[in-house]
């Protein structure tokens, strides 16, 4: 079992920048794959990013590549997300999310999750 709390969320204005930080317990982080998603009021969580056990691969969807950037800090038992040039459609609640080996990058499938963080981004 891994438990996962995710910091670093709140207002910024358009073009701005936000880090956002993803702290497990309870297991060596480095034997999970995690990801990010997000959801909006209404939507249906939207995968962000992902990156392998070792950080030596990453994934993104398409409506941040380029903009965002995930990595690891394995002997921290953190993950990152690092987000710039936002756009008031990012605004949602970011989670980041652990399994052990995903059955696919992309969905919302992970074994574990943290409680989100917010993200506001004004125009």
């Amino acid at each position: 079992q891994v438990r996962l709390v995710e910091s670093g969320g709140g207002l910024a204005q358009a073009g701005g920048s936000l880090r956002l930080s993803c702290a497990a317990s309870g297991r060596a982080l480095s034997d999970f794959a995690v990801g990010w998603f997000r959801q909006a009021p209404g939507q249906e969580r939207q995968f962000v990013a992902a990156i392998d056990w070792n950080g030596r691969y990453t994934y993104y969807g398409d409506d941040v590549k380029g903009r965002f950037s995930i990595s690891r800090d394995n002997d921290k038992n953190l993950v990152y997300l690092e987000m710039n040039s936002l756009k008031p459609e990012d605004t949602a609640v970011y989670y980041c999310a652990a399994d052990r080996v995903p059955r696919s990058w992309h969905l919302a499938e992970y074994d574990y999750w943290g409680q989100g963080t917010q993200v506001t981004v004004s125009s």
